[in-house]
């Protein structure tokens, strides 16, 4: 009898913790929000601004450091199938990766390209600054080095023909005819080669994109270089007295 009543007091007891930890299903019946505006009327915090204002002077002072001079602006919409200032970040981009690909493998960068909408401002003429850097460049993207072989390039060359928006490339000419076919492409000065490989020096969101934006649709191999593509921006304007930059011919068509 004692053995039946404890059999029935654990199963009371049991039947109790389960109820209790039961948790019933609420549904959400209210959303409601406060719009906050965020302007002149808000007060600053001293002790915030404090603190923080020796921090803030001496980024301002890196950032508007004078670093080289451009006497002309250069452009984004100076040029059909190439403009000023997209000459100058893939010339930039060959010119900054080239050493560093060199010495991390022994090879040879052949050209660099870029996405139109990639870049993001102009260069004004006037004082050249490292805050220019970040303007034309606010995205944390890294120079990769991108291995095509000679018929993926050949597609790549097809996609810029075809995309009717100046991309920037350096170390490479396209030529077309007067009615727009391919009339010749010339890599680091040579004819393009279809039975190579060729290394091509980009950012990696084009990389990571790949087909998706229209570039890169296979390659054989990518090598992360770990240099910022703003900071090769920021270094070609310290060694440079002068920034200048025009449309040219590495793009063209025949009349």
């Amino acid at each position: 009898m004692i053995d039946l009543k404890l059999k029935q007091f654990v199963v009371f007891v049991t039947f109790c913790f389960l109820f209790s930890c039961k948790q019933d299903k609420g549904q959400l019946s209210k959303i409601s929000a406060v719009q906050l505006q965020i302007d002149t009327s808000l007060a600053s915090i001293d002790s915030i601004d404090t603190f923080v204002k020796p921090f803030k002077k001496r980024i301002d002072e890196v950032l508007d450091s004078i670093l080289a001079y451009a006497p002309k602006a250069i452009l984004l919409d100076d040029g059909n199938l190439n403009t000023s200032m997209g000459n100058l970040i893939a010339d930039i981009i060959l010119e900054e990766t080239k050493p560093v690909f060199r010495t991390n493998t022994s090879k040879e960068v052949d050209f660099a390209i870029m996405n139109h909408g990639g870049i993001r401002a102009i260069l004004s003429a006037g004082n050249v600054t490292a805050r220019h850097g970040y303007e034309i460049m606010p995205f944390e993207n890294y120079i990769s080095v991108v291995e095509l072989s000679g018929s993926a390039v050949r597609e790549l060359i097809g996609f810029l023909i075809s995309a009717k928006k100046p991309h920037p490339f350096a170390g490479m000419q396209i030529v077309l005819d007067k009615n727009g076919a391919l009339e010749s492409v010339d890599i680091n000065g040579s004819p393009f080669d279809e039975n190579r490989n060729y290394f091509v020096a980009t950012s990696d969101y084009l990389v990571q994109g790949g087909p998706s934006i229209g570039f890169f649709n296979q390659t054989v191999s990518v090598t992360d270089t770990g240099y910022l593509l703003r900071n090769a921006i920021i270094d070609h304007f310290k060694k440079v007295d002068t920034v200048s930059a025009n449309v040219d011919d590495r793009f063209i068509q025949l009349n």
